[in-house]
């Protein structure tokens, strides 16, 4: 029901914008400003992107959790969504999303109303740690394995007495 209230406020925040600003400063400003408004946000919105994609590919390589620099980049990308929509009071919210401490306030307001007990990276599992204890590692690779090898001499067939493997198992 929000969702449908949503669809039908906004376009309707913008016309009343559009035609309030429209009468103060004319048509043609008018549209000046939302085109510019949105160049202005896109080449912003491209440079925030990069930023987030590498503080994402920062969090995967030193297997930190990754839910940040994700949300993150997800606020980018709708920024950048809002933006390129034609209206102020998109705008207006495009550009919010823009700046880093709103993404971080937005960001600690959501994850204040989910919880992540879990997440895989790769082929373990980390425990998602809480804000006191950082994430760490858990689940069957926390076993180590020790192993030893010998080097088998490649013109030998696997059959051969001196050669590894004559145990029964690997003769066909």
């Amino acid at each position: 029901m929000w969702l449908f209230a949503l669809f039908v406020a906004v376009p309707l925040i913008e016309i009343g914008l559009f035609i309030q600003v429209g009468g103060a400063i004319g048509l043609w400003p008018t549209l000046a400003i939302v085109v510019i408004t949105a160049v202005i946000g896109t080449a912003m919105m491209r440079a925030q992107g990069a930023q987030a994609l590498r503080d994402l590919q920062r969090s995967f390589a030193t297997l930190d959790d990754p839910a940040e620099p994700l949300a993150h980049g997800a606020m980018i990308l709708v920024s950048g969504a809002l933006l390129l929509t034609p209206g102020f009071f998109t705008d207006t919210i495009g550009f919010l999303l823009l700046i880093p401490p709103v993404r971080r306030a937005v960001y600690r307001h959501l994850r204040a109303r989910m919880s992540v007990t879990t997440f895989t990276m790769g082929a373990g599992t980390m425990d998602a740690g809480s804000a006191d204890m950082p994430p760490r590692p858990c689940g069957p690779d926390d076993d180590i394995i020790d192993g030893e090898f010998r080097e088998v001499d490649p013109n030998k067939s696997p059959t051969h007495p001196t050669a590894i493997g004559t145990s029964g198992w690997t003769r066909h």
